[in-house]
């Protein structure tokens, strides 16, 4: 392990995912602070979720290399990639809970996957877990019977359950009003703080990602073309990052000018 690799959870280099001949993933070279709170940002479409898919192991990536705490994820290494799921989590978009499970039996489904703890204790550590996310009282119901911003937290309680290094967050606001939004990126940046987990998130809530995220990328046709703070993304005079930070002041601009045409019948 070189040591500047031990700063970075999680490192990749020329990683690349085709469908068909759509070229999706097309070299990405990126490396996550250990102990950040990392977001992703892309237009709908730019691959992101892709991206971490390739990283969670549910896609196959069709070339580059995955290192996790400085160590090559490889299909070989059996052992790692054991020991890569426990210490990593994956948020879903759609949150994934199981309708069919009550919320306590949800969160202590990876404790049932992936320990050998007994019955007693994956019950004592799944109540913690829903507790630490004020969850507690609603243990005996169904996802079907909660709010969305308690589905959230539900899910987020599963994925901390294991006590996580790292935990991906794919579009974790994806469909949810600015209220919502906001609440969600506190929801994180609070949980990523108190549990000391790396979050990687990917989103394309430009707003949100600069205020909570310690740093941030840009990541447009397959490629990662910006990487920095959020003050340096806010600063940036790149084209392509213009183009999708100041969006809102271009449909403003167009807007305008609309209104200033005058349309004859």
């Amino acid at each position: 392990m070189r040591v500047a690799d031990r700063e970075f959870i999680i490192q990749v280099e020329g990683l690349r995912k085709s469908f068909d001949t759509r070229c999706v993933l097309d070299g990405i070279d990126l490396g996550v602070p250990r102990g950040s709170l990392f977001t992703v940002l892309g237009p709908s479409g730019a691959g992101k979720s892709v991206f971490l898919k390739c990283l969670a192991n549910i896609l196959h990536p069709d070339a580059g290399r995955i290192s996790f705490d400085g160590r090559l994820l490889t299909a070989a290494d059996s052992a790692l990639r054991t020991e890569f799921r426990k210490r990593c989590s994956f948020l879903f978009q759609s949150n994934a809970l199981f309708d069919s499970l009550t919320a306590l039996e949800n969160v202590a489904l990876p404790l049932e996957q992936t320990t050998n703890l007994g019955l007693r204790e994956i019950r004592e550590r799944s109540m913690e877990a829903l507790r630490q996310l004020e969850m507690d009282d609603f243990h005996e119901r169904y996802p079907g019977q909660l709010s969305g911003g308690m589905q959230k937290r539900l899910a987020l309680a599963r994925a901390i359950v294991t006590q996580p290094e790292l935990v991906l967050f794919d579009e974790p606001t994806a469909g949810l009003d600015p209220i919502r939004r906001n609440a969600v990126f506190t929801m994180i940046a609070k949980y990523q703080r108190q549990f000391h987990f790396t979050a990687l998130v990917v989103t394309h809530d430009v707003p949100e990602a600069l205020v909570a995220s310690d740093r941030v990328a840009l990541l447009n046709q397959g490629k990662i073309c910006f990487e920095g703070t959020p003050a340096e993304f806010s600063a940036s005079v790149q084209p392509v990052v213009c183009g999708f930070r100041d969006s809102a002041e271009a449909l403003s601009n167009s807007i305008d000018a609309i209104r200033q045409t005058n349309f004859t019948m």
